[in-house]
């Protein structure tokens, strides 16, 4: 292939703006992952950021910013799904799969019943390729606030999320730590939403935490690991979807499951290929 033609994307604006907005939504999503693959919160990213419909809809029908009302029934899941768990007995998964479950087919259903300029497929599976300078700010604004809270109190919500006692007797209100972490992944999942929507944000909140922790064991590795790995998955797949014509999100998140898979096989501790065999491993 001619070098040049391998340079046709840095040359439009909008590639140039897709590689900017997915190496920032890629950073803040594999730092968020770290979190809720350490603490089990997995099914917490796919339950937001399905729960997110109905408030988009609704902020649409009002003339509201579209993230205004996704934020809003983002922190309505998060928070109701813990209100139910404290008062009853049933599951917290159980809880996260009936509210999110729920407040998705209403957004469905909100979307279908009123009329709207709403584009649904954009919202479900995002529009990297078409968002704005306006967008792209709004995004850089939002992960950034995001990284930088999560960074600074990184050494807090680590201690919260596997000594609760320690982090209470040190002053932390534990509960108030839980809601500020749910907090700051609503709002990446509102940053996430017209760049790789709903459905696709779910892998970029899981794959990065889960890829890193196979192959690294300290936390600040982990996360270096993480958004490392998620940012150059994000450039690759934006610049394969330029000459493969295919849907950029999906790219992006068939890298990093590709990511995923090799470190699951080659990981130097734990990797499936490196394993001794059993007759290797009994002589030994």
């Amino acid at each position: 292939m001619n070098p040049a033609t391998l340079l046709e994307p840095f040359r439009h604006e909008f590639m140039l703006q897709a590689f900017a907005a997915g190496g920032l939504i890629a950073a803040v999503c594999a730092v968020l992952s770290c979190y809720l693959v350490l603490r089990g919160w997995s099914l917490m990213g796919d339950a937001i950021s399905h729960a997110v419909l109905p408030g988009i809809v609704l902020a649409c029908i009002a003339g509201l910013p579209l993230g205004v009302g996704a934020f809003a029934s983002g922190l309505l899941c998060a928070t109701g799904t813990g209100w139910i768990k404290r008062h009853t007995r049933v599951k917290e998964d159980t809880v996260m799969g009936v509210v999110f479950t729920g407040l998705f087919a209403l957004g469905l259903v909100l979307h279908v019943r009123t009329p709207s300029e709403l584009h649904l497929d954009h919202i479900l599976f995002g529009n990297l390729l078409g968002i704005e300078p306006g967008q792209l700010r709004q995004t850089a604004v939002l992960t950034g606030g995001v990284l930088t809270v999560v960074l600074a109190l990184r050494r807090t919500l680590l201690l919260a999320a596997f000594d609760p006692s320690h982090t209470r007797a040190l002053g932390f209100p534990l509960r108030t730590m839980d809601t500020l972490l749910l907090t700051l992944l609503a709002l990446a999942i509102v940053a996430s939403l017209q760049a790789v929507g709903i459905v696709l944000v779910i892998a970029m909140l899981i794959t990065p935490g889960a890829t890193a922790f196979l192959l690294v064991r300290r936390f600040d590795a982990m996360l270096a690991v993480a958004a490392g790995g998620a940012v150059a998955s994000t450039f690759i797949g934006v610049y394969v979807s330029f000459f493969a014509d295919a849907s950029t999100a999906a790219c992006i998140v068939l890298v990093q499951a590709l990511g995923f898979v090799a470190a699951l096989c080659l990981s130097p501790r734990s990797g499936l290929l490196r394993r001794p065999r059993p007759a290797t491993a009994q002589r030994a």
